[in-house]
């Protein structure tokens, strides 16, 4: 369930209401007339159910509500509410299925800005997966992945490319390059410093890593992998469940591949180089195309639920 709250001019709030009430998943209707300063205009109030959340936001935008007033949406945690209850049971499909597109584009707008702590992260990663591959180690290149913070960015270019919105697909893309430059040229100078100063006492790379060789030899099972991924991360982001899971352990092999690629390159390593660059490659590739297909088949799969749900519906 979410809590819609609309500023509406005033000669909007009756056709505003009516349109509410052709929703089946709304309820909790509440007008507060004149109560909003700025924007100016009359307050409404509904609770929606997550399935019905996308069509009501759709109906708002389309009457101008987000041009002349103000649209906003938020999570209810807890409803002891009958009448939400049976607003759930009426809305077609189920709440966890559901995608709010809105909300969707809004975090993966929000996820693709190229920020300090996006950056903070992205190199605080790529350096523990650089000390992975130097140690060989897999539990730090696990714990890499749980800090990279890349999988938003590489969802907000699937969506971006989808939907046609340019703006998001130049800001994810130039928050990703930035991103893995600056935490590759910081790891490769961290790693040139231990060498220098005596920290680091390899030469160059271990030639037998058995352990964390995977992130510089792609190969056909890197690709599988990153598809997965890709969906896994595109579901999480879009589900109403499991939306703690992105940015968790959805960076594959592409934070690992990139701490490789700086260590190597430190270390003269160079014969690495080019699979890691590859590895990072394979898997943004296949996460995009993943994630692409995911928004599609959820987008599809949800028409074919409402419509089914207006069928019965019709029939009752």
């Amino acid at each position: 369930m979410l809590h819609v709250r609309a500023i509406v001019p005033p000669d909007e709030t009756d056709a505003v209401v009516a349109e509410l009430a052709l929703h089946v998943g709304v309820t909790n209707v509440v007008v507060l007339p004149g109560a909003a300063r700025v924007p100016s205009g009359d307050v409404v109030l509904c609770d929606v159910a997550r399935e019905a959340t996308d069509d009501v936001l759709t109906a708002l935008k389309a009457r101008g509500i987000a041009r002349t007033g103000s649209i906003a949406a938020s999570e209810v945690d807890l409803a002891l509410s009958d009448a939400a209850a049976e607003a759930e049971e009426r809305a077609p499909g189920h709440g966890d299925d559901a995608v709010v597109w809105d909300q969707v584009f809004r975090h993966l707008q929000d996820g693709s800005r190229l920020t300090w702590t996006f950056g903070a992260f992205l190199v605080l990663a790529t350096m523990l997966a650089g000390i992975a591959a130097l140690l060989d180690s897999p539990i730090l290149v696990v714990g890499a992945m749980v800090l990279g913070p890349e999988f938003v960015p590489i969802a907000a270019i699937a969506f971006a490319l989808l939907t046609a919105r340019w703006e998001l697909l130049r800001r994810a893309n130039l928050t990703l390059v930035v991103g893995f430059v600056l935490a590759i040229a910081v790891t490769y100078v961290c790693t040139r410093i231990g060498r220098f100063t005596g920290f680091l006492d390899l030469a160059e790379l271990p030639a037998d890593r058995p352990l964390t060789g995977f992130v510089y030899s792609p190969d056909r099972w890197s690709f599988l992998v990153a598809i997965l991924a890709g969906i896994a991360g595109v579901l999480s982001l879009t589900s109403g469940k499991a939306e703690a899971l992105v940015g968790v352990f959805i960076s594959v092999t592409t934070v690992p591949a990139a701490g490789n690629l700086a260590v190597a390159l430190a270390l003269g390593h160079y014969s690495e180089v080019r699979g890691s660059v590859l590895q990072l490659g394979v898997n943004i590739g296949g996460m995009i195309i993943a994630g692409i297909v995911t928004f599609v088949v959820q987008w599809l799969c949800w028409k074919l639920v409402l419509r089914r749900g207006m069928g019965r519906s019709e029939e009752g």
